[in-house]
């Protein structure tokens, strides 16, 4: 499991399993928010199995199935508001796909109204994923103060 952290208390990665989850609880996570549905790979966990690791580790775990190609403004405001919950809780939350993109692009569209495209393509590069291709719905959400 590769961590990429785009913020002290927000982090992407790529599919995890059950012993991640151990590692995820040791480095003081809190909450875990699987991008991704099941079934994708036949050597994914599944999401319920992966629930249940969490849940007896004490970790908060939510499910928020993201299909490749087919994310909606309705994913982006669910996704959104688990990510205001943890704040509020000041819990560490890691979010996970196949590689992180997906996951990424959620985080970096629920920041976009308060944030500038150009630094959230920048965090995201910096954490080796390329957002561009999300520039100008980044731009369009866009409302500076």
């Amino acid at each position: 499991m590769e961590i990429k952290s785009l913020t002290p208390s927000f982090s992407v990665a790529g599919q995890i399993n059950n012993d991640d989850l151990i590692a995820l609880k040791d480095a003081g996570y809190d909450t875990v928010i699987c991008n991704r549905p099941n079934g994708e790979a036949s050597e994914q966990p599944t999401a319920q199995s992966l629930n249940e690791q969490a849940r007896a580790l004490g970790l908060e775990w939510h499910w928020l199935p993201i299909t490749p190609g087919e994310l909606s403004q309705a994913q982006v405001s669910d996704f959104a508001e688990l990510l205001r919950q943890a704040e509020q809780q000041q819990r560490k939350v890691l979010a996970f796909c196949r590689s992180g993109m997906r996951s990424i692009s959620l985080w970096a569209l629920t920041q976009a109204q308060h944030t500038p495209s150009s630094q959230l393509i920048q965090q995201a590069k910096a954490a080796g994923y390329d957002l561009s291709g999300l520039t100008s719905e980044l731009n369009r959400l866009y409302q500076p103060a």
